[in-house]
């Protein structure tokens, strides 16, 4: 197959062949064989080509049994002669996302001794798996380094050396070979094993740029952004800056401490709706009875947080304190305390006699029940007053 016209010229974008074969495919498809074609089929990493023979949308390009399978939306009898379009745009991508990858992972296989581990091309993005995983200071190295081929604009080769000179050579590879190995350079900085299209000058990658870092399977998987997708992804993120920069008032540059500035305010404004609540729902509790074996309230629109905060400070006063706050949703989320008892028969009867679900710790327990006001307050009066905490 490295004699086909995508191998010969990965430029290429239209071309003339005739069907060999038709077939039927259960989804609708129809998998059609040419006598030789430019749409590359799905390997290495890369997606197989979409486009159009003589208008008929070609939907996927796979390899099957040795044989390019071009996946159409319309029938094409064998023995036609077809005009072939490659979608151009976005091939284009694939080649320089590819190639991109090829110039950072040599890279930080040379620098660090990572092997990548895995690769995908998404819409818009390439993940890549690197083992073992790398420092913040370390991938900004292997993305400068990488930008650095880039901008060198070196000349892509395409090799096919013999059994002798494999034998010699330093390349990477996923797995083992045999057979004729085609081997591509890529930026000056890697040599690997690759069935691929890559573009014919490193230039053409435009640029690297690292995203998200996630830690995976003991390594890292990385979010790259290559060529048109480094734009597109600088682009949204510009506009995104742009929108922050004039909400806060701040300029483009100085975002990130507006933010840290806004975020310590928010902090401190938190702590005082903490303190303000505390003080409102002990206002509130010294309405209630105090000494009671059980003591249950109803409210509307708290937090599970201020649920819990007003149910310990009703603890003070019962034996279990019981807030029961109205959702949005109709249920009533709930936080169960005690200073001396274990709530957690409380808390699952009440879940198992009203459609509840929840759980906790003996002090607390939190959750939510599917019914109204009157059942819950029937339960509370029926319910005993609990049994003492153990002493740990």
């Amino acid at each position: 197959m490295f004699d086909t016209l995508y191998y010969q010229d990965p430029y290429l974008r239209a071309f003339d062949a005739t069907v060999t074969a038709c077939t039927p495919r259960p989804d609708g498809l129809f998998a059609v064989v040419l006598s030789d074609t430019a749409f590359y089929p799905e390997g290495g990493g890369q997606p197989g080509d979409t486009g159009t023979l003589s208008g008929v949308r070609v939907a996927d390009t796979q390899e099957q049994d040795g044989q390019v399978v071009h996946l159409c939306q319309g029938a094409l009898a064998p023995g036609q002669a077809v005009h072939g379009g490659i979608d151009w745009v976005r091939r284009f991508r694939h080649m320089q996302c590819h190639t991109g990858e090829h110039i950072f992972s040599g890279i930080a296989h040379a620098l660090y001794g990572c092997r990548n581990v895995g690769f995908h091309m998404s819409r818009g993005w390439v993940t890549i798996d690197l083992t073992p995983p790398l420092s913040p200071e370390q991938l900004a190295e292997v993305e400068r380094q990488s930008n650095a081929a880039v901008f060198a604009d070196v000349p892509t080769v395409v090799s096919y050396p013999d059994a002798d000179a494999l034998r010699t050579l330093d390349y990477r590879s996923k797995k083992a070979l045999s057979g004729p190995v085609r081997i591509v350079e890529a930026g000056g900085r890697d040599v690997c094993a690759c069935c691929g299209l890559h573009v014919a000058r490193s230039g053409e990658v435009g640029c690297i740029k690292v995203g998200t870092q996630t830690p995976h399977r003991g390594g890292v998987r990385l979010t790259l952004y290559i060529g048109w997708d480094a734009v597109q992804d600088y682009h949204e993120k510009q506009q995104s800056v742009t929108a922050i920069s004039h909400t806060l008032s701040a300029k483009p540059h100085e975002v990130a401490q507006a933010v840290a500035r806004m975020a310590a305010r928010n902090d401190r404004c938190a702590e005082e709706i903490i303190a303000l609540h505390a003080e409102i729902f002990r206002l509130r509790a010294a309405l209630l009875p105090q000494g009671q074996d059980k003591l249950w309230t109803f409210t509307q629109g708290l937090t599970p947080v201020e649920i819990r905060q007003f149910a310990d400070i009703l603890a003070e006063q019962a034996g279990w304190a019981a807030v029961f706050s109205h959702a949005a949703d109709g249920t009533y989320q709930y936080a169960i305390c005690s200073r001396t008892q274990d709530v957690r028969p409380v808390c699952r009867a009440l879940n198992a006699a009203l459609d509840g679900h929840g759980g906790g710790k003996a002090a607390v327990v939190q959750g939510a029940v599917s019914a109204g006001q009157d059942a819950i307050e029937a339960f509370c009066q029926a319910f005993p007053a609990g049994r003492p905490v153990k002493p740990v």
